[in-house]
Formats: C-alpha cells, structure tokens, sequence
C-alpha cells in the first residue's frame, strides 16, 4: 500500500467530499482600463493573456502593458505567492484557461480578462494548480462554454466547477510526487537545451575554422557563376486552380532556423499552378535563401522538385560543385547577406536577383568540397538528431507526468 493509500484509509475511509471550487477558494478578476489609460511606461505593469506559456505554465514578463497611477488596483487584485493566475477568457479558446502557479510576490497586477484563484486555507495551492492543469478542469472547461462564443470565464462559470478536496496531508504528498515529475521534465529540458547548444557551437567552431582555410587557399567566383538563379513567383491568389498536391511550393515561413532540407511545404501546387510557372520551377537539390524580411538569409536544399515565392532565390549548381559545401558555405554567411540586404536603404531588407548573383564564395576543388561537406553534414546531423529527440523525450516525460497526475487525482467520491 502506498503512502497516499494509507492516508486515505486513515482520513478518508468512505470517500473524498467534492466541492465548487468557489467554497474553498477565491476567484478575483483582474483590473479593467481603458486604451487611454496606456502609457509607453507607465507605473503599473499588467498581466495578460501572452504572458502564460501554455507548453510549461509558466509565466514570461515580455510585452507587458503599462498604465497610468489612475487605474485603480483593489489590495486583493496584487499578486501573491500561491496565487494561481488564469486566463479568463478574451473571446479566444486558445487562451482560455490557461494557469501560472505565483512563486513570489509581484509589483504586476492582471487585466480584466485574467483571473487569480486564491486558497481559502482547504487548499494547498499547488494541489488546486495541477487540477487546473489536468482534464478535469480543461475538460470542464470545454463543456461549459460550449453554448457561447463569448468565452468568459466569470464567477458563475467558475462556481461549476467541482473539485476533490482531501485533506492538506494528501494533498500534499499528491504535490510532492507531481512536482518531483516537473523538475525531472525542467531539468532534462535544461540538460537537453545546454547539449544542444555545445553541439552547434562544436559546428560553428569546425565550420569557421575549415571555411577559413578554404578563403585563403580557393578560387573566388560569384553565385551566378556557379548556376542557374531564379527568383520566385506566386500565382494569384483569386486562382484557385493553381493550388493542388502536385509540386511543392516554397516559402519563408517553411524554412526554419536550422533546417538544412525542405520537403513538406504548408502549401502545394496543381499541375496547371505549376505549368504558369514553368520558368521558375527548380529542381530538387537546389539551393534556396531568403532574400526578403527579417528573416532574409536562411538557406535549405529542397528534396523535391518545386516552385518558391518572390522572397526566395534559387541556384541550381552546375555540374562539378558539391551542394552541400555551397549550404555550409551561404549558411555560414546569413549575417553578411542580412547586412547586404540592410544596405539597400529601405523599410525591409532586400537583396535582388543582381546583386544576389554577384555575392561572391571561395570554392576549393571538387574533392576538397566533398572532404569539407562530409564533415559538417556529420556535426549537421549531430544537431538535427538531438533537436528532433528534444520535444519527443520532454513528450515522453510529460505523458509519464500526465499519467500519475490523472490517477493521483481520482478519488471516490463520500456521498
């Protein structure tokens, strides 16, 4: 028999009372103000809905509001450690219900469509934060607002809400057990985040020192010297008819930091979408970089054939030169064609098909484009694998978490 079983046959024999949360704890909402009431600093900070991390229910101080000394702040509507503060609701069911447990006293208050659980003494406060966490209070949530769009999770929503309520003995050692899981996932994202970043500098490091060799001893030629450069289209929109499961079709926002291939695009080309734009189809195994926007700079391979928008160039190598020293190559250079694109002196950074082509690499021979390739395709794929392992084994952990959570959680119920 386990500790927490033991506790129940002493304290709670015929079952755990169930009570609205409302009996045991206060619900405060946060203060209300007006779009005038905002100063660029202004002495009061206020919380709101983007300031809860929905992956880790935790809190960032980012993007916080300021507003004048006018808006009044009631004392109950400071926040206090063991506060637990919630989303309630801005018309949007993606912020909805999300919770923050309070470590510490805060200067920060909370807007109106926040709220903050306050435990009446029944309550251990971090026992009521892994139920607000947990299906019994999403779920809860979900058939409660059912019936209306406008999503506010006011007093009489939070009054239907039923909890178990244990003695504080159980409850804690319930706490003890799910917190010890939530350091164990903190602290093997943290482990995972710090080997991470060792291997990409261990990249960074092999790939300076051999590009460096390579600037001193290859020959210098322009980009559009080495192959075919093509800038993107995009068919109009009001055509339909172009958009279909036949060529891949490539933008900014399919390329992320660190992807070195593309294959899967959020969007498609119809054969006939890909037809009007023949001439700016490129083969798989083409070079594409980002030459619009903050993001301008990026550089993958695509694995298929496909078509890009206007803010991507393409290169398509001649015969004789390694892809892949030439991604190793641009992908060491973003910072430079960043400042390249700032220099045109406009509102975004930009670099056109001409001064694109004219952006000037050192290359070695073929076998030594090859050696180098070899290289830091294997430091490449160090990276890539442990990126790809780290929100799987964090999944991993956090169904072990969720699991012991909905069991420790379930009691019967003494009617």
């Amino acid at each position: 028999m386990s500790r927490i079983d033991e506790l129940i046959a002493t304290h709670c024999p015929n079952g755990v009372p169930y009570m609205g949360v409302t009996e045991v704890a206060d619900y405060i909402r946060g203060i209300t103000y007006n779009k005038g009431d905002e100063e660029l600093n202004g002495p009061r900070r206020v919380l709101r809905a983007n300031n809860i991390t929905l992956s880790s229910n935790t809190l960032n101080l980012d993007n916080l509001k300021h507003v004048s000394e006018s808006v009044r702040v009631r004392d109950n509507q400071r926040l206090h450690a063991g506060d637990i503060l919630i989303c309630a609701g801005s018309g949007s069911k993606d912020h909805i219900g999300k919770v923050a447990y309070i470590f510490r006293d805060m200067e920060e208050t909370f807007g109106g469509f926040m709220g903050v659980i306050r435990s009446k003494g029944k309550l251990d406060a971090r026992y009521l934060f892994h139920i607000l966490t947990s299906d019994l209070f999403l779920g809860y949530l979900r058939g409660a607002l059912s019936t209306t769009t406008i999503n506010n999770l006011n007093s009489r929503v939070m009054k239907g809400f039923v909890i178990p309520v244990p003695p504080l003995e159980i409850q804690r050692e319930i706490v003890g057990i799910l917190d010890a899981f939530s350091k164990m996932e903190a602290e093997l994202e943290a482990e995972l985040e710090v080997e991470l970043e060792a291997r990409k500098q261990q990249y960074e490091h092999y790939r300076r020192m051999l590009l460096t060799e390579v600037e001193a001893t290859g020959s210098l030629a322009e980009l559009g010297e080495l192959g075919r450069i093509v800038t993107g289209r995009t068919p109009k929109a009001s055509d339909t008819s172009s958009w279909g499961e036949d060529v891949d079709f490539i933008t900014p926002s399919d390329i992320k930091n660190g992807m070195k291939s593309v294959s899967i695009p959020v969007r498609r080309l119809s054969k006939s979408g890909a037809d009007s734009l023949s001439k700016a189809i490129v083969p798989a195994r083409s070079l594409l970089v980002t030459c619009i926007g903050a993001d301008m700079g990026k550089t993958v391979i695509n694995e298929n054939k496909c078509a890009t928008n206007q803010q991507i160039n393409s290169i398509t190598l001649n015969s004789g030169i390694d892809t892949d020293f030439v991604f190793h190559v641009l992908t060491s250079m973003r910072g430079k064609i960043r400042a390249q694109g700032e220099r045109a002196g406009g509102t975004m950074p930009i670099i056109n098909k001409s001064d694109f082509s004219k952006i000037k690499i050192s290359l070695p021979t073929l076998l030594e484009q090859k050696r180098i390739a070899a290289i830091l395709n294997n430091f490449d794929a160090l990276v890539n694998d442990l990126h790809r392992a780290l929100p799987a084994e964090l999944a991993a952990r956090r169904q072990q978490y969720e699991y012991y959570r909905d069991k420790l959680l379930s009691f019967r119920e003494d009617v």
